[in-house]
């Protein structure tokens, strides 16, 4: 998954700055949205984390928050800012979480699977460290259904830039995708950002032997 870092390091500094100016409103009804399924006692993994937005915005409703992302530019950002006690930053892959077997309630992984090489092998360690009927929480931009000219000059201007988007899911693919690597989705939800968003929460199918 470091295929991509540099640009995530680089642009940890305004990180915040971006999020605030075009996905703020949909970054509130999210954290509405997580504030209805997850309880008191858990405890949760955030991955892709970035700076830490979404891990201090849940804090307050559940036990504990693992933040992680494999940038550390951007957990050096998140360390800098003000955290309650129940939530701890650190450096991770996602395709290689080195966190014990089915140890996490919910596990959230917000607009990153898209800009994953790999989101499966991203999903496969998920697996492994949620829980039996476990809750994902992976909102991400789906945007394949937009094929006209303006968003393929934005597309090719993202990429120059360095911000690489290995997967362009139309919502309905997005959910099938999911549902194709071991969760059963539940709640879906359309999201007005700066590209269509899908809030998407899973529970964690148990495999039969």
């Amino acid at each position: 998954m470091g295929d991509n870092k540099k640009i995530w390091n680089r642009y940890s500094a305004l990180y915040d700055f971006e999020i605030n100016r075009f996905n703020k409103a949909a970054y509130e009804e999210m954290y509405n949205l997580m504030s209805e399924v997850l309880k008191a006692d858990m405890r949760v993994l955030e991955v892709a984390t970035g700076t830490g937005l979404i891990a201090l915005g849940i804090a307050k409703f559940v036990r504990q928050i693992e933040a992680t992302d494999f940038s550390p530019k951007m957990i050096e950002t998140a360390n800098k800012k003000i955290a309650p006690s129940n939530v701890k930053f650190s450096i991770e892959d996602a395709t290689a979480l080195t966190f014990a077997n089915d140890s996490f309630d919910a596990v959230i992984i917000s607009n990153a699977l898209h800009i994953m090489p790999d989101p499966k092998a991203a999903l496969v360690s998920i697996r492994r460290v949620l829980k039996p009927d476990g809750l994902l929480i992976a909102p991400t931009f789906a945007h394949g259904h937009l094929k006209n000219a303006t968003w393929n000059l934005n597309a090719k201007i993202l990429k120059l830039i360095g911000f690489e988007t290995y997967s362009e899911w139309t919502p309905e693919e997005y959910v099938g995708f999911i549902e194709k690597n071991g969760f059963s989705v539940g709640r879906r939800k359309v999201l007005r950002a700066a590209f269509p968003l899908v809030y998407l929460e899973a529970t964690k199918v148990c495999q039969s032997l």
